[in-house]
């Protein structure tokens, strides 16, 4: 009986197109942390260890039949849930927050596998609904979001929880809601906070926010930044010069320094992208922009090209998280969107992160080689080969 075997389905593309990122944040991190590693090189290694871990990461979520995800998304998700609350709890501070456990040398942020965990969630409840045509049907979509939101808000980490928003209307459009609907909730979500804001500005002490005051003070900094130079908005303010600096071909990648990320704070990490337009200069952070698109049109490719709805909405909800991510940190970045602490995807320094995104980028390789397969059969295959004639 002839066999093939599935691992020849494998999706280089996605793969390639994730080592290229990663094989550019070496001497992006190498340069951005100079100033501010207590050892020359610290940041570097480590963000070695994580490539590696991510690689291995990404086949071993790859093996696992991707059917197997659904009959595992409860446990998935209540474990999320379960790992946020003990952050709140008995959470790791630091950098103003309370958002990671510490394990050894190592401190991991579950919000960041939280985010795979919602993907899974929100695939196998809405694989059963296929009419969303109601109002009513969005009801426990959102609601499954909404406990780890709001976990997350309690950290406090904003920036994650509007990607957790992101990951829900990406995954609602894919899933059958018309888009005028998502445009009025979001529109109507979008003013509410508006209005609220505004009210709590006037009178504080009758509007309470569900957020401290730093965090709205950063949310609104971008607007103006100079009015708050040497607080809030002074990230922001280095960052753009950063930017500006680096002009059309940038100053070159330095492995050692670079002109203004002594005076930027979090330049390995959430503004890496300043550090991108300082080396690089215009030419180069479009062309990482633009390594970026690819990556999100062949997971969007992949969602199409799915064997069934649950695969479709696996692949679209990690294109919507990669979406979000790029948009919200290159913004940033420069200026032009709210400071909400969202790293560049396999760039920004971050083992958590780095190893989350892997899993998205396993499942997108998973969905992509089950894509031939009738069903029993990619339930079945968990090493990889399957009769040709059985599978005609």
């Amino acid at each position: 009986m002839r066999t093939q075997s599935i691992w020849r389905q494998f999706d280089y593309v996605s793969l390639a197109i994730m080592l290229l990122i990663a094989g550019l944040s070496l001497p992006i991190i190498a340069a951005a942390s100079a100033p501010w590693s207590p050892i020359p090189g610290y940041y570097v290694e480590r963000q070695a260890v994580w490539i590696v871990l991510g690689l291995i990461t990404v086949f071993v979520v790859a093996a696992v039949p991707y059917d197997k995800f659904r009959r595992l998304s409860p446990f998935i998700y209540w474990t999320a849930v379960a790992m946020l609350l003990f952050v709140v709890v008995k959470g790791h501070s630091a950098l103003g927050g309370q958002r990671w456990i510490q394990i050894g040398p190592f401190q991991l942020q579950p919000s960041e596998f939280a985010k795979i965990a919602i993907i899974i969630a929100l695939a196998t409840m809405l694989e059963k609904k296929p009419s969303l045509d109601r109002w009513r049907d969005l009801l426990m979509p959102f609601l499954q979001v909404v406990l780890p939101v709001l976990l997350i808000l309690k950290q406090p980490d904003l920036g994650t929880a509007l990607v957790f928003i992101a990951i829900t209307f990406g995954m609602l459009f894919m899933a059958g809601v018309p888009f005028w609907r998502l445009l009025l909730i979001f529109g109507g979500g979008l003013a509410l906070v508006i209005v609220w804001i505004w009210a709590h500005l006037t009178y504080p002490h009758l509007v309470p926010l569900p957020i401290h005051s730093y965090q709205l003070q950063r949310l609104l900094i971008f607007l103006n930044p100079g009015s708050d130079p040497s607080g809030s908005g002074y990230n922001v303010i280095q960052s753009r010069i950063a930017v500006g600096s680096g002009g059309l071909f940038g100053t070159g990648l330095t492995l050692t320094h670079g002109t203004q990320f002594g005076y930027l704070p979090s330049s390995y990490t959430d503004f890496i992208y300043a550090v991108v337009g300082n080396e690089l200069g215009f030419v180069g952070s479009i062309g990482l922009l633009f390594i970026y698109l690819l990556l999100i049109a062949r997971a969007v490719y992949i969602a199409v090209r799915a064997r069934d709805r649950f695969g479709m909405l696996l692949a679209s909800g990690f294109a919507s998280l990669l979406a979000f991510h790029v948009l919200e940190s290159a913004g940033m970045a420069t200026g032009i969107m709210p400071v909400a602490g969202v790293p560049l995807p396999f760039l920004s320094y971050g083992g958590s992160a780095f190893l989350a995104d892997s899993a998205g980028i396993g499942m997108l390789i998973n969905v992509y080689m089950r894509r031939q397969l009738p069903a029993k059969q990619a339930s079945s295959a968990m090493t990889g080969t399957y009769s040709k004639e059985n599978a005609s």
